[in-house]
């Protein structure tokens, strides 16, 4: 059962940065464009506010940006362990807020053929794999069968 906890939290945690950085990667156009949603800063910060049509245009930039530094530091803990119930836990709620502006915006639709909604519930899930702490007595004492 511990073997099959890890094997399962260790494939949320790359599913979700893999998702985030490859999310990043094509917002800067490390995509070819036949495989690009947005291929350039522009193009996502126009979907940024076309997703968020209730913020004002000269706040867009700064959402976007504030959107891809969480989105490459949630990967990078991610893929590194780092902090993993609390990581998980923002990943849910930034992946919700987007399912949630594109609903809101756009229809449900795309955030359900992005599978963003599975995509924040997976990062919950993860959430709830407590973190592993390393315990001195099982190092010094021999279990007994």
């Amino acid at each position: 059962m511990q073997t099959r906890n890890k094997t399962i939290k260790t494939f949320l945690r790359f599913a979700l940065s893999i998702g985030f950085l490859s999310a990043v990667a094509d917002r800067f156009g490390f995509w070819k464009a036949e495989l690009s949603a947005w291929g350039s800063w522009t193009n996502f910060l126009e979907y940024t506010q076309l997703i968020n049509p209730w913020i004002p245009d000269v706040l867009i930039a700064s959402i976007g940006s504030i959107a891809t530094i969480a989105e490459i530091a949630f990967a990078i803990c991610l893929l590194l362990g780092f902090k993993t119930e609390l990581v998980a836990k923002l990943s849910g709620i930034l992946l919700l807020i987007f399912a949630v502006s594109m609903t809101l915006s756009t229809g449900v639709k795309g955030a359900l053929d992005y599978s963003v909604f599975t995509a924040s519930a997976a990062a919950f899930a993860l959430s709830l794999f407590k973190e592993k702490h390393l315990e001195l007595d099982t190092l010094f004492i021999k279990k007994e069968n």
